[in-house]
């Protein structure tokens, strides 16, 4: 019998339109190395260790009548020169070209008839560089054992040989129509309440999904708080269109925890408390009325240990956001953000006063246990992460903010180093921003996602986020 789809995982199938993909992204940027690195030698090196994600080569195949979930199948026609494609910039590319490619890709849903995942080569960057951009589709991120195809092209090791497990693959015949009914009919009888479930998912009852996510992913209880008390109104809830703008911004990971030493916080504070800023100086940019109580909510989301999880001593860092290995239930942390204050230490004490009181339980997961997981896991935990955000009303938080710790070591692709990585996490429905953060050897990198609509100056809050940054480093020696 397949693996059928869980219901979270089909909800987001089933609630997928043009205006809100749901496929979450990165984008890898490398020194080409001396030796040969171009398509064809990224494509040998994916031949050889697809193995590895088995779900990489699957479908998602529907059952008639939607009496059951739909389930995964091995693509028969499974095409990897279709998922692995080719692009170049005019040279010399600079990075605002690459920043509209990205946009212009994830702006496209992926073709539901074959496997959900792409991933380009894109050649032509100046300064000898090359970019890896990668989309994956939230439904094959389950949060208990998925693995990003991140994690199999990505390696320690400048030449690593990896493997194939499953070398000789071949396509398991798609079980027909019969099959998929009588799998149904047994679901049927074993669980009834899940045919209908199953129809009203289907024509995308979305009360009743919202209330699925939340279940499964954690959260509940702070979500049904904060709508009693909606999210405040403005620029960042505007209708989603289908097109994306994207800019980056970064820092140095030392300089961030010296702000931490300094204030006693976590670095997750200290990126909440510099997007906070920013977006205080964005908001002022457009002459949006900003008073000492003006705050924006953000989504935040959490991972916290399982009851029966090992404890973790070390809490230096909260971080965001699961993985199975540590536990993968999500909360869903909404903070409201101080745009409103003008100090920067101040705002930094009120961001971690609000964090503080979510993770005075003691479940949270630290950065620490989350690094030390292995492989390269920041594309799936951000995907982790837009899953607890994609469902909830747009009334309940105005930016989803993803940070995810990442390898402080470098890393290589088929023999290219890997200098800077940026997160690209999903819009929700009406909403205009997302903010992935990733740390990578020694650097935080800002990826910021946004309605090409409603937000045609996301450049100027990129750069917002720089003088945030140095704005927040100068709080250390006043």
């Amino acid at each position: 019998m397949p693996d059928r789809l869980s219901a979270v995982d089909a909800s987001f199938l089933y609630l997928e339109d043009y205006t809100t993909p749901m496929h979450v992204g990165g984008v890898a940027v490398f020194r080409r190395p001396r030796s040969d690195f171009d398509y064809e030698h990224l494509l040998s090196m994916i031949d050889r260790r697809l193995g590895l994600v088995p779900r990489y080569r699957q479908r998602v195949m529907e059952v008639p009548g939607s009496l059951a979930r739909p389930v995964w199948v091995d693509d028969q026609d499974f095409d990897l020169t279709y998922h692995v494609r080719r692009s170049a910039l005019p040279k010399p590319g600079n990075d605002d070209q690459l920043h509209d490619l990205v946009a212009r890709l994830m702006s496209r849903k992926l073709d539901h008839t074959r496997p959900l995942w792409e991933l380009y080569l894109v050649e032509g960057l100046s300064k000898n560089r090359v970019a890896i951009i990668t989309k994956t589709h939230q439904a094959v991120i389950d949060g208990i054992g998925a693995i990003d195809i991140g994690q199999v092209i990505f390696d320690l090791q400048r030449n690593r040989v990896v493997e194939d497990p499953d070398a000789l693959w071949m396509p398991r015949p798609a079980p027909t129509v019969t099959q998929l009914l009588l799998e149904a009919a047994t679901d049927a009888v074993q669980r009834p309440g899940e045919v209908v479930e199953n129809a009203r998912a289907a024509m995308v009852d979305a009360s009743a999904t919202v209330q699925k996510v939340t279940r499964a992913l954690g959260g509940v209880a702070s979500a049904v708080r904060a709508a009693l008390v909606p999210a405040p109104s403005g620029p960042l809830n505007a209708p989603t269109s289908s097109q994306r703008r994207f800019a980056v911004a970064k820092a140095k990971l030392d300089d961030l925890r010296a702000v931490r030493r300094a204030h006693g916080s976590t670095v997750n504070d200290v990126v909440l408390a510099v997007v906070a800023g920013a977006l205080r100086n964005w908001l002022l940019s457009r002459g949006e009325v900003v008073t000492p109580s003006t705050t924006l909510r953000a989504m935040v989301p959490v991972s916290v240990r399982s009851d029966d999880a090992e404890a973790d001593a070390a809490y230096q860092d909260t971080a965001s956001l699961p993985v199975g290995a540590v536990g993968n239930k999500v909360s869903a942390y909404l903070v409201d953000l101080p745009v409103g204050e003008g100090n920067p230490t101040m705002r930094l004490h009120q961001v971690s006063h609000a964090m503080r009181a979510h993770a005075e339980s003691g479940q949270s997961v630290a950065a620490d246990a989350l690094v030390k997981v292995g492989g390269f896991a920041p594309p799936t935990l951000h995907a982790l992460g837009a899953r607890v955000a994609n469902e909830f009303s747009d009334r309940l938080f105005n930016v989803l903010v993803t940070n995810v710790p990442g390898p402080q070591v470098p890393l290589y692709a088929a023999g290219a180093r890997m200098m800077e990585m940026f997160p690209v996490v999903p819009l929700a429905k009406n909403q205009s921003l997302s903010v992935g953060v990733t740390s990578y050897n020694g650097a935080v990198y800002f990826g910021l996602n946004a309605d090409r609509d409603a937000m045609p100056d996301v450049g100027v809050l990129a750069a917002m986020i720089g003088e945030a940054v140095d704005e927040m480093i100068g709080t250390v020696d006043a």
